[in-house]
């Protein structure tokens, strides 16, 4: 999956009428199409042009994943992770 072209970072394209809101829409619908995360606990915010994952997630490979994706998006440099573990109980 690829988003944007490869020669503009996030702030480069965000002072290009990039949004702080399409950015957040891009980020969820990534998560929300793929099969393999749980994403309805986790949320998308922005400060400056770092977006902010926080939220709860269920199994430590969502995390990755969910970050992954918004960094396909806005570069690794940009995202932060603030999700806790919450474990189902077995």
């Amino acid at each position: 999956m690829k988003f944007g072209p490869d020669n503009y970072n996030h702030e480069e394209r965000c002072s290009q009428g990039h949004s702080s809101a399409s950015t957040i829409a891009t980020i969820e619908a990534a998560l929300s199409a793929d099969p393999d995360i749980d994403s309805s606990a986790i949320e998308i915010r922005m400060l400056g042009p770092v977006v902010l994952l926080e939220g709860f997630i269920t199994n430590a490979a969502h995390r990755d994943k969910a970050i992954s994706l918004a960094a396909m998006i806005v570069g690794w440099e940009n995202v932060q992770d603030r999700m806790l573990s919450r474990f189902p109980k077995q």
